[in-house]
């Protein structure tokens, strides 16, 4: 599963009879843009769960149909890129490292605020 944000619906009046009328949404996955089938009615704006490969197939109605993926909920809250946990400022043994810590002095020969 992946979060995604709906940027806009997308509209395609001719498409194969097996897609029928089902709505399709432009999703942003990071800094890629994605088509999804919507199976539940998000909006622009809406941060949704969706899913990928045969269950993108199996939501968006049944096995057979071309999808691979598709919006199956709609999240009621999650907090806008920038907010909550920054999981780039992690260490990788678990530890947050400062805005200092590490960081190479204007003489080049210690790290800031060593010695």
């Amino acid at each position: 599963m992946k979060i995604c944000q709906v940027e806009r619906p997308l509209v395609a009046t001719n498409r194969i009879a097996m897609m029928e009328h089902k709505h399709l949404q432009v999703v942003i996955d990071g800094s890629a843009k994605l088509v999804a089938v919507d199976a539940v009615g998000a909006k622009p704006g809406d941060w949704v769960i969706c899913v990928g490969s045969s269950a993108a197939r199996e939501a968006a109605g049944s096995k057979g149909y071309p999808s691979d993926l598709t919006i199956v909920g709609i999240i009621d809250h999650w907090p806008p890129q920038g907010e909550g946990v920054d999981t780039d400022s992690q260490a990788t043994d678990g530890s947050t490292e400062g805005p200092d810590r590490g960081a190479v002095s204007e003489k080049g020969d210690q790290p800031a605020g060593a010695g």
